[in-house]
Protein backbone atom coordinates (compact mmCIF):
# COMPACT_ATOMS: atom_id res chain seq x y z
CA UNK A 1 0.00 0.00 0.00
CA UNK A 2 0.82 3.54 -0.71
CA UNK A 3 3.61 5.05 1.91
CA UNK A 4 4.24 1.52 3.71
CA UNK A 5 7.96 -0.10 3.72
CA UNK A 6 8.74 -3.20 1.40
CA UNK A 7 8.92 -6.31 3.46
CA UNK A 8 12.50 -7.92 2.93
CA UNK A 9 12.46 -11.12 1.11
CA UNK A 10 13.23 -12.92 3.98
CA UNK A 11 9.54 -11.63 5.23
CA UNK A 12 7.87 -12.19 2.82
CA UNK A 13 8.60 -15.71 2.34
CA UNK A 14 8.05 -15.95 6.69
CA UNK A 15 4.97 -14.60 5.99
CA UNK A 16 3.78 -16.60 2.97
CA UNK A 17 4.01 -19.65 5.47
CA UNK A 18 2.30 -17.98 8.16
CA UNK A 19 -2.25 -18.03 7.13
CA UNK A 20 -3.67 -22.04 6.47
CA UNK A 21 -6.29 -21.67 5.19
CA UNK A 22 -7.58 -25.46 5.58
CA UNK A 23 -7.07 -24.00 9.73
CA UNK A 24 -9.73 -21.24 9.49
CA UNK A 25 -12.86 -22.97 7.15
CA UNK A 26 -12.48 -26.51 9.34
CA UNK A 27 -14.58 -24.04 11.87
CA UNK A 28 -16.71 -22.31 10.13
CA UNK A 29 -20.28 -22.90 10.03
CA UNK A 30 -21.57 -23.21 5.63
CA UNK A 31 -18.59 -21.02 4.88
CA UNK A 32 -19.48 -18.50 7.56
CA UNK A 33 -18.00 -17.45 10.82
CA UNK A 34 -19.72 -17.28 14.08
CA UNK A 35 -19.98 -13.24 14.28
CA UNK A 36 -22.60 -11.95 12.41
CA UNK A 37 -22.38 -7.93 12.76
CA UNK A 38 -25.94 -7.43 11.84
CA UNK A 39 -27.39 -10.13 13.85
CA UNK A 40 -25.46 -8.62 17.19
CA UNK A 41 -27.09 -5.21 15.94
CA UNK A 42 -30.29 -6.38 16.02
CA UNK A 43 -30.03 -8.15 19.39
CA UNK A 44 -28.96 -5.18 21.18
CA UNK A 45 -32.12 -3.22 19.22
CA UNK A 46 -34.62 -5.78 19.76
CA UNK A 47 -33.53 -5.90 23.91
CA UNK A 48 -34.08 -1.61 24.24
CA UNK A 49 -35.89 -0.81 27.45
CA UNK A 50 -35.51 -3.88 29.20
CA UNK A 51 -38.29 -4.44 32.11
CA UNK A 52 -36.49 -4.72 35.21
CA UNK A 53 -38.57 -8.12 36.37
CA UNK A 54 -36.64 -9.58 33.43
CA UNK A 55 -32.79 -8.01 34.61
CA UNK A 56 -33.48 -9.62 38.02
CA UNK A 57 -33.85 -12.91 36.11
CA UNK A 58 -31.41 -12.73 34.32
CA UNK A 59 -28.96 -11.25 37.75
CA UNK A 60 -30.03 -14.98 39.33
CA UNK A 61 -29.01 -16.84 36.24
CA UNK A 62 -25.54 -14.98 36.08
CA UNK A 63 -25.96 -16.09 40.26
CA UNK A 64 -26.04 -19.67 39.11
CA UNK A 65 -23.18 -19.30 37.41
CA UNK A 66 -24.78 -20.11 33.78
CA UNK A 67 -23.34 -18.36 30.98
CA UNK A 68 -26.29 -15.81 29.47
CA UNK A 69 -27.03 -16.63 26.09
CA UNK A 70 -27.04 -13.42 23.82
CA UNK A 71 -30.73 -12.15 24.11
CA UNK A 72 -30.00 -11.65 28.13
CA UNK A 73 -26.84 -9.99 27.28
CA UNK A 74 -27.86 -7.35 24.82
CA UNK A 75 -30.55 -6.58 27.49
CA UNK A 76 -28.05 -6.05 30.34
CA UNK A 77 -26.11 -3.20 27.70
CA UNK A 78 -29.58 -1.68 27.50
CA UNK A 79 -30.35 -0.95 31.05
CA UNK A 80 -30.17 2.54 32.07
CA UNK A 81 -32.40 2.45 35.50
CA UNK A 82 -28.92 3.78 37.68
CA UNK A 83 -31.04 1.51 40.39
CA UNK A 84 -30.70 -1.85 38.06
CA UNK A 85 -27.03 -0.69 37.58
CA UNK A 86 -26.44 -0.67 41.42
CA UNK A 87 -27.77 -3.76 41.56
CA UNK A 88 -25.88 -5.15 38.45
CA UNK A 89 -22.57 -3.77 40.09
CA UNK A 90 -23.63 -5.99 43.63
CA UNK A 91 -24.36 -8.60 41.24
CA UNK A 92 -20.97 -8.90 39.22
CA UNK A 93 -19.29 -8.70 42.72
CA UNK A 94 -21.24 -11.64 44.19
CA UNK A 95 -20.52 -13.74 41.13
CA UNK A 96 -16.85 -13.26 41.67
CA UNK A 97 -17.26 -14.14 45.11
CA UNK A 98 -19.22 -17.38 44.60
CA UNK A 99 -16.68 -18.52 41.78
CA UNK A 100 -12.48 -17.03 43.13
CA UNK A 101 -14.02 -16.23 46.42
CA UNK A 102 -11.75 -12.87 47.30
CA UNK A 103 -8.59 -14.21 45.53
CA UNK A 104 -6.69 -11.61 42.98
CA UNK A 105 -3.77 -13.24 40.86
CA UNK A 106 -1.08 -11.34 40.02
CA UNK A 107 1.70 -11.21 37.21
CA UNK A 108 3.51 -9.24 34.83
CA UNK A 109 3.75 -9.16 30.95
CA UNK A 110 7.36 -9.44 29.74
CA UNK A 111 7.87 -7.83 26.30
CA UNK A 112 10.86 -9.37 24.56
CA UNK A 113 10.72 -8.29 21.66
CA UNK A 114 9.29 -5.38 19.29
CA UNK A 115 9.86 -6.08 16.00
CA UNK A 116 6.53 -6.82 13.62
CA UNK A 117 5.59 -7.33 10.32
CA UNK A 118 2.09 -5.78 11.03
CA UNK A 119 1.05 -2.66 10.62
CA UNK A 120 -2.17 -2.57 12.95
CA UNK A 121 -3.02 1.52 13.14
CA UNK A 122 -3.63 1.70 16.56
CA UNK A 123 -0.08 0.13 17.51
CA UNK A 124 3.33 1.58 18.83
CA UNK A 125 5.02 -2.11 17.27
CA UNK A 126 3.57 -1.49 13.81
CA UNK A 127 6.04 -2.01 11.07
CA UNK A 128 5.49 1.76 9.83
CA UNK A 129 6.14 3.31 12.89
CA UNK A 130 9.63 4.89 12.06
CA UNK A 131 10.53 6.54 16.02
CA UNK A 132 10.08 2.93 17.85
CA UNK A 133 13.42 2.17 19.08
CA UNK A 134 13.47 -1.83 17.80
CA UNK A 135 14.58 -4.31 19.91
CA UNK A 136 15.09 -8.28 20.35
CA UNK A 137 16.32 -10.03 23.57
CA UNK A 138 18.74 -11.95 23.47
CA UNK A 139 17.90 -15.25 25.90
CA UNK A 140 21.13 -13.93 28.03
CA UNK A 141 19.23 -10.64 28.37
CA UNK A 142 15.77 -12.43 28.62
CA UNK A 143 17.60 -14.46 31.57
CA UNK A 144 18.41 -11.09 33.49
CA UNK A 145 15.02 -9.71 32.59
CA UNK A 146 13.58 -12.89 34.53
CA UNK A 147 15.88 -12.55 37.56
CA UNK A 148 14.75 -8.65 37.62
CA UNK A 149 11.11 -10.10 37.66
CA UNK A 150 11.66 -12.86 40.23
CA UNK A 151 13.26 -10.42 42.76
CA UNK A 152 10.31 -9.12 43.73
CA UNK A 153 8.24 -12.00 43.78
CA UNK A 154 6.49 -12.39 40.60
CA UNK A 155 5.77 -16.50 39.90
CA UNK A 156 3.86 -16.37 36.90
CA UNK A 157 4.35 -14.04 33.43
CA UNK A 158 2.45 -13.25 30.37
CA UNK A 159 4.94 -13.34 27.18
CA UNK A 160 4.36 -10.36 24.59
CA UNK A 161 6.22 -9.53 21.41
CA UNK A 162 5.50 -8.72 18.07
CA UNK A 163 5.26 -11.13 15.08
CA UNK A 164 8.37 -11.13 13.30
CA UNK A 165 10.54 -14.20 12.00
CA UNK A 166 12.89 -12.91 14.64
CA UNK A 167 10.38 -13.89 17.06
CA UNK A 168 8.73 -16.96 15.90
CA UNK A 169 7.41 -19.92 17.51
CA UNK A 170 11.45 -21.54 17.93
CA UNK A 171 12.34 -18.37 19.00
CA UNK A 172 9.61 -18.31 21.62
CA UNK A 173 9.91 -22.30 22.28
CA UNK A 174 13.75 -21.01 23.29
CA UNK A 175 12.69 -18.34 25.60
CA UNK A 176 10.14 -20.53 26.93
CA UNK A 177 12.81 -22.56 28.18
CA UNK A 178 15.04 -19.88 29.46
CA UNK A 179 12.90 -18.60 31.52
CA UNK A 180 11.99 -21.93 33.24
CA UNK A 181 15.26 -22.96 33.94
CA UNK A 182 16.18 -19.63 35.43
CA UNK A 183 16.40 -19.37 39.27
CA UNK A 184 17.19 -16.98 42.04
CA UNK A 185 17.13 -18.24 45.73
CA UNK A 186 13.89 -19.53 46.22
CA UNK A 187 12.50 -17.35 43.43
CA UNK A 188 11.20 -18.86 40.17
CA UNK A 189 8.63 -18.39 37.84
CA UNK A 190 6.45 -21.09 37.60
CA UNK A 191 3.56 -20.27 35.26
CA UNK A 192 4.04 -18.86 31.41
CA UNK A 193 1.25 -18.12 29.73
CA UNK A 194 1.27 -16.27 25.98
CA UNK A 195 0.14 -13.13 24.65
CA UNK A 196 1.87 -13.89 20.56
CA UNK A 197 0.76 -13.86 16.71
CA UNK A 198 -1.63 -16.20 15.84
CA UNK A 199 -0.34 -19.96 15.10
CA UNK A 200 -0.94 -23.09 13.02
CA UNK A 201 -1.86 -26.18 15.30
CA UNK A 202 1.41 -27.27 14.37
CA UNK A 203 3.48 -24.40 16.06
CA UNK A 204 1.00 -24.46 18.78
CA UNK A 205 2.02 -28.57 19.62
CA UNK A 206 5.67 -27.34 19.73
CA UNK A 207 5.25 -24.52 22.16
CA UNK A 208 2.68 -26.95 24.21
CA UNK A 209 5.37 -29.44 24.93
CA UNK A 210 7.95 -26.82 25.95
CA UNK A 211 5.53 -26.02 28.50
CA UNK A 212 2.98 -23.04 28.40
CA UNK A 213 -0.42 -21.85 30.52
CA UNK A 214 -3.13 -19.96 28.95
CA UNK A 215 -2.89 -18.84 24.97
CA UNK A 216 -3.98 -15.32 25.43
CA UNK A 217 -5.11 -13.78 21.55
CA UNK A 218 -7.19 -10.48 21.72
CA UNK A 219 -9.11 -10.24 18.48
CA UNK A 220 -9.28 -6.60 19.24
CA UNK A 221 -12.63 -6.33 17.55
CA UNK A 222 -14.78 -8.72 16.46
CA UNK A 223 -16.99 -5.86 13.64
CA UNK A 224 -15.44 -6.66 10.71
CA UNK A 225 -15.18 -3.70 8.94
CA UNK A 226 -13.11 -1.92 11.72
CA UNK A 227 -10.88 -4.99 11.50
CA UNK A 228 -10.15 -4.51 7.57
CA UNK A 229 -10.06 -1.03 8.53
CA UNK A 230 -7.38 -0.91 11.20
CA UNK A 231 -5.08 -3.34 9.78
CA UNK A 232 -5.04 -2.20 6.21
CA UNK A 233 -1.95 -4.04 5.10
CA UNK A 234 -3.52 -6.85 2.90
CA UNK A 235 -0.17 -8.70 2.77
CA UNK A 236 0.45 -8.87 7.05
CA UNK A 237 -0.91 -11.40 8.37
CA UNK A 238 -3.50 -10.00 10.89
CA UNK A 239 -5.27 -8.63 8.27
CA UNK A 240 -6.55 -11.68 8.10
CA UNK A 241 -9.70 -11.93 10.50
CA UNK A 242 -10.98 -15.35 10.25
CA UNK A 243 -6.93 -16.48 10.60
CA UNK A 244 -6.88 -14.22 13.90
CA UNK A 245 -10.39 -15.47 15.40
CA UNK A 246 -9.93 -19.46 14.87
CA UNK A 247 -6.56 -18.89 16.93
CA UNK A 248 -7.91 -20.43 19.81
CA UNK A 249 -9.82 -22.62 18.47
CA UNK A 250 -6.22 -24.02 16.78
CA UNK A 251 -4.74 -23.88 20.22
CA UNK A 252 -7.24 -26.18 21.34
CA UNK A 253 -6.52 -28.44 19.18
CA UNK A 254 -3.11 -28.34 19.57
CA UNK A 255 -3.89 -29.44 22.96
CA UNK A 256 -3.91 -25.90 24.90
CA UNK A 257 -7.06 -26.17 26.68
CA UNK A 258 -6.82 -22.89 28.24
CA UNK A 259 -7.92 -20.12 26.50
CA UNK A 260 -7.78 -16.25 26.79
CA UNK A 261 -9.40 -13.80 25.26
CA UNK A 262 -10.29 -10.42 24.98
CA UNK A 263 -10.79 -6.93 23.20
CA UNK A 264 -9.05 -3.55 22.61
CA UNK A 265 -11.96 -1.33 23.79
CA UNK A 266 -11.98 1.56 21.86
CA UNK A 267 -11.61 0.47 18.18
CA UNK A 268 -15.25 -0.15 17.90
CA UNK A 269 -18.65 0.37 20.16
CA UNK A 270 -18.08 -0.79 23.07
CA UNK A 271 -21.86 -3.07 23.58
CA UNK A 272 -20.98 -4.84 20.39
CA UNK A 273 -17.70 -6.16 21.53
CA UNK A 274 -19.04 -7.44 24.54
CA UNK A 275 -21.44 -9.24 22.39
CA UNK A 276 -18.67 -10.33 20.01
CA UNK A 277 -16.83 -11.59 23.24
CA UNK A 278 -19.99 -13.45 24.53
CA UNK A 279 -20.18 -15.57 20.92
CA UNK A 280 -16.58 -15.80 20.90
CA UNK A 281 -17.06 -18.06 24.32
CA UNK A 282 -20.34 -19.64 23.24
CA UNK A 283 -18.56 -20.73 19.96
CA UNK A 284 -15.50 -22.86 21.75
CA UNK A 285 -18.18 -24.27 24.41
CA UNK A 286 -20.13 -25.53 21.60
CA UNK A 287 -16.84 -26.96 19.81
CA UNK A 288 -14.74 -27.70 22.30
CA UNK A 289 -16.91 -27.85 25.91
CA UNK A 290 -14.40 -25.30 27.10
CA UNK A 291 -14.88 -21.73 27.41
CA UNK A 292 -12.40 -19.38 27.87
CA UNK A 293 -10.49 -19.29 30.80
CA UNK A 294 -9.64 -15.80 31.15
CA UNK A 295 -11.17 -12.45 29.05
CA UNK A 296 -9.03 -9.48 28.79
CA UNK A 297 -10.55 -5.77 29.36
CA UNK A 298 -7.98 -3.85 27.83
CA UNK A 299 -8.56 -0.09 26.81
CA UNK A 300 -7.11 1.82 23.77
CA UNK A 301 -4.21 3.93 25.54
CA UNK A 302 -1.60 6.62 24.33
CA UNK A 303 1.44 5.20 22.28
CA UNK A 304 4.72 6.63 21.04
CA UNK A 305 3.61 7.89 17.19
CA UNK A 306 0.43 6.32 17.43
CA UNK A 307 -2.03 9.38 15.69
CA UNK A 308 -4.98 6.69 14.98
CA UNK A 309 -5.70 6.62 18.92
CA UNK A 310 -6.54 10.53 19.19
CA UNK A 311 -8.75 9.78 16.30
CA UNK A 312 -10.98 7.26 17.59
CA UNK A 313 -14.96 7.78 18.11
CA UNK A 314 -15.18 5.36 20.24
CA UNK A 315 -13.03 6.02 23.06
CA UNK A 316 -14.76 4.29 26.54
CA UNK A 317 -15.38 6.40 29.44
CA UNK A 318 -14.57 5.24 32.64
CA UNK A 319 -18.36 4.44 33.83
CA UNK A 320 -18.93 2.63 30.66
CA UNK A 321 -15.89 0.43 31.62
CA UNK A 322 -17.25 -0.06 34.80
CA UNK A 323 -20.20 -1.25 32.80
CA UNK A 324 -18.42 -3.49 30.25
CA UNK A 325 -16.75 -4.76 32.94
CA UNK A 326 -19.96 -5.36 35.10
CA UNK A 327 -21.94 -7.26 31.73
CA UNK A 328 -18.79 -9.44 31.26
CA UNK A 329 -18.91 -11.21 34.12
CA UNK A 330 -22.01 -12.00 34.75
CA UNK A 331 -22.60 -13.09 31.30
CA UNK A 332 -19.62 -15.43 31.69
CA UNK A 333 -19.51 -15.82 35.19
CA UNK A 334 -17.08 -18.76 35.42
CA UNK A 335 -14.20 -16.85 33.60
CA UNK A 336 -11.43 -15.31 35.03
CA UNK A 337 -11.27 -11.34 33.90
CA UNK A 338 -7.59 -9.82 33.46
CA UNK A 339 -7.37 -5.98 34.29
CA UNK A 340 -4.16 -4.70 33.68
CA UNK A 341 -1.72 -1.70 34.72
CA UNK A 342 -2.97 0.26 31.16
CA UNK A 343 -5.91 1.73 33.36
CA UNK A 344 -5.14 4.24 36.53
CA UNK A 345 -4.41 3.30 40.26
CA UNK A 346 -8.07 4.76 40.87
CA UNK A 347 -10.25 3.05 38.04
CA UNK A 348 -8.49 -0.34 38.98
CA UNK A 349 -9.37 0.75 42.78
CA UNK A 350 -12.57 0.77 41.79
CA UNK A 351 -13.15 -1.82 38.91
CA UNK A 352 -11.52 -4.51 41.24
CA UNK A 353 -14.81 -5.12 43.07
CA UNK A 354 -16.27 -5.55 40.32
CA UNK A 355 -15.44 -9.04 39.30
CA UNK A 356 -11.17 -8.95 38.47
CA UNK A 357 -9.71 -11.78 39.21
CA UNK A 358 -6.14 -10.88 37.79
CA UNK A 359 -3.97 -7.97 37.40
CA UNK A 360 -0.40 -7.21 36.55
CA UNK A 361 1.81 -5.18 39.13
CA UNK A 362 5.12 -3.54 39.13
CA UNK A 363 4.67 -4.04 35.02
CA UNK A 364 7.36 -2.74 32.56
CA UNK A 365 6.66 -3.04 28.66
CA UNK A 366 9.35 -1.32 27.25
CA UNK A 367 11.88 -4.25 25.96
CA UNK A 368 14.51 -4.76 28.48
CA UNK A 369 13.46 -2.44 31.30
CA UNK A 370 12.67 -5.05 34.44
CA UNK A 371 16.95 -5.56 33.99
CA UNK A 372 17.55 -1.79 33.49
CA UNK A 373 16.69 1.75 34.91
CA UNK A 374 13.90 3.87 32.86
CA UNK A 375 15.50 6.21 30.17
CA UNK A 376 14.22 8.41 27.51
CA UNK A 377 14.21 5.88 25.14
CA UNK A 378 11.39 3.85 27.34
CA UNK A 379 8.53 5.50 25.77
CA UNK A 380 9.71 4.80 22.08
CA UNK A 381 10.22 0.70 22.53
CA UNK A 382 7.10 0.07 23.95
CA UNK A 383 3.67 -0.43 23.06
CA UNK A 384 1.64 2.11 24.74
CA UNK A 385 1.87 3.63 27.85
CA UNK A 386 1.07 2.52 31.56
CA UNK A 387 -1.63 4.42 33.93
CA UNK A 388 -0.66 1.97 37.28
CA UNK A 389 3.18 1.96 37.41
CA UNK A 390 3.26 0.76 40.88
CA UNK A 391 5.25 -1.76 42.26
CA UNK A 392 4.01 -4.96 42.93
CA UNK A 393 4.79 -4.60 46.85
CA UNK A 394 2.72 -1.73 46.86
CA UNK A 395 -0.44 -2.97 44.86
CA UNK A 396 -0.43 -6.34 47.62
CA UNK A 397 0.00 -3.86 50.24
CA UNK A 398 -3.64 -2.26 49.26
CA UNK A 399 -4.94 -5.17 48.37
CA UNK A 400 -4.62 -6.74 51.60
CA UNK A 401 -5.62 -3.59 53.35
CA UNK A 402 -8.89 -4.22 51.53
CA UNK A 403 -9.46 -7.73 52.18
CA UNK A 404 -7.82 -9.66 49.36
CA UNK A 405 -5.85 -12.29 49.21
CA UNK A 406 -3.09 -12.18 46.24
CA UNK A 407 -2.74 -15.76 45.02
CA UNK A 408 0.61 -16.59 43.78
CA UNK A 409 -1.14 -20.55 42.86
CA UNK A 410 0.32 -22.38 39.77
CA UNK A 411 -0.82 -25.58 41.28
CA UNK A 412 -3.77 -26.31 39.19
CA UNK A 413 -1.83 -26.18 35.99
CA UNK A 414 0.30 -29.01 37.54
CA UNK A 415 -2.52 -30.94 38.82
CA UNK A 416 -4.08 -31.53 35.56
CA UNK A 417 -7.07 -28.49 36.63
CA UNK A 418 -7.02 -27.13 33.60
CA UNK A 419 -9.95 -27.23 30.23
CA UNK A 420 -13.05 -28.81 30.94
CA UNK A 421 -12.05 -29.80 34.43
CA UNK A 422 -11.50 -26.68 35.48
CA UNK A 423 -14.57 -25.15 34.06
CA UNK A 424 -16.72 -28.15 35.73
CA UNK A 425 -14.85 -26.85 39.15
CA UNK A 426 -15.60 -23.20 38.74
CA UNK A 427 -19.26 -23.75 37.83
CA UNK A 428 -20.02 -25.29 41.13
CA UNK A 429 -17.80 -23.28 43.20
CA UNK A 430 -15.01 -26.20 43.93
CA UNK A 431 -12.16 -24.66 42.26
CA UNK A 432 -12.66 -21.90 44.83
CA UNK A 433 -11.48 -24.23 47.88
CA UNK A 434 -8.42 -25.31 46.44
CA UNK A 435 -7.63 -22.08 45.13
CA UNK A 436 -7.95 -20.77 48.65
CA UNK A 437 -5.44 -23.45 50.29
CA UNK A 438 -2.79 -22.33 47.99
CA UNK A 439 -3.11 -18.88 47.92
CA UNK A 440 -2.96 -19.37 52.02
CA UNK A 441 0.15 -21.22 51.39
CA UNK A 442 1.43 -18.98 48.12
CA UNK A 443 1.02 -15.48 50.02
CA UNK A 444 2.86 -16.83 52.87
CA UNK A 445 5.63 -17.91 50.64
CA UNK A 446 5.60 -14.34 49.14
CA UNK A 447 5.04 -12.42 52.71
CA UNK A 448 8.36 -14.28 53.72
CA UNK A 449 10.76 -13.78 50.84
CA UNK A 450 9.70 -10.56 49.00
CA UNK A 451 7.43 -8.31 50.91
CA UNK A 452 8.50 -5.07 52.93
CA UNK A 453 7.30 -4.67 57.00
CA UNK A 454 4.61 -2.68 56.07
CA UNK A 455 2.93 -5.30 53.68
CA UNK A 456 3.86 -8.12 55.89
CA UNK A 457 1.16 -6.65 58.14
CA UNK A 458 -1.58 -6.33 56.11
CA UNK A 459 -1.11 -9.73 54.67
CA UNK A 460 -0.53 -11.19 58.14
CA UNK A 461 -4.00 -9.92 58.87
CA UNK A 462 -5.97 -10.93 55.93
CA UNK A 463 -3.93 -14.80 56.30
CA UNK A 464 -5.37 -14.90 60.31
CA UNK A 465 -8.96 -14.30 58.00
CA UNK A 466 -8.27 -16.81 55.52
CA UNK A 467 -7.37 -19.62 58.24
CA UNK A 468 -10.20 -18.82 60.38
CA UNK A 469 -12.55 -19.68 57.62
CA UNK A 470 -10.92 -22.71 55.95
CA UNK A 471 -10.83 -24.21 59.31
CA UNK A 472 -15.10 -23.61 59.76
CA UNK A 473 -15.79 -24.49 56.08
CA UNK A 474 -13.43 -27.13 55.09
CA UNK A 475 -12.21 -29.10 58.75
CA UNK A 476 -11.24 -31.68 57.08
CA UNK A 477 -8.54 -30.16 55.65
CA UNK A 478 -7.44 -28.08 57.96
CA UNK A 479 -4.91 -29.74 59.87
CA UNK A 480 -2.75 -30.75 56.84
CA UNK A 481 -3.34 -27.23 55.41
CA UNK A 482 -1.35 -26.46 58.51
CA UNK A 483 1.27 -29.05 58.13
CA UNK A 484 1.65 -27.22 54.86
CA UNK A 485 1.55 -24.18 56.49
CA UNK A 486 4.37 -24.89 58.99
CA UNK A 487 7.09 -26.06 57.13
CA UNK A 488 6.63 -23.11 54.44
CA UNK A 489 7.31 -20.85 57.55
CA UNK A 490 10.09 -23.39 58.32
CA UNK A 491 11.59 -22.34 54.24
CA UNK A 492 10.19 -25.18 52.35
CA UNK A 493 8.70 -24.05 49.33
CA UNK A 494 6.61 -24.72 46.53
CA UNK A 495 3.71 -26.86 48.56
CA UNK A 496 0.26 -27.43 47.32
CA UNK A 497 -3.07 -28.94 47.41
Amino acid sequence: MSGQSAYSMKEKDWISRIVKENEITRYMTGGKDFIDDEKIWDKITVNKNPEAGKIRDIIRKSLAIETLDPDETAALLNVEDKELWEEMFEAAGEVKRRVYDNRIVTFAPLYFGNLCVNNCLYCAFRKDNKTEVRKRLSLEQIREEVKGMISIGHKRLMLDCGEHPGTDADYIADVLRTIYDTKIGRGEIRRININVASMSIEKLNMLNQVGIGTYQVFQETYHHKTYRDVHPDLEAPKSNYGWRLYSLHRGMDAGIDDAGIGVLFGLYDWRFEVMGLLYHALNLEEQFGIGPHTISIPRLQPAEDTPFIHSTRYRVSDEDFKKLVTIIRLSVPYTGMILTARESAQLRREVISLGITQADAGTRIGIGTYSESYDEQEAKRQQFLLGDPRGLDEFIRELAERGYITSFCTAGYRCGRTGKRIMDLLRCGQEGRFCKLNAVLTFREWLDDFASEETKKAGEKVILKELEEIKQQIPSTYPKLMEYYGKIKDGERDLYF
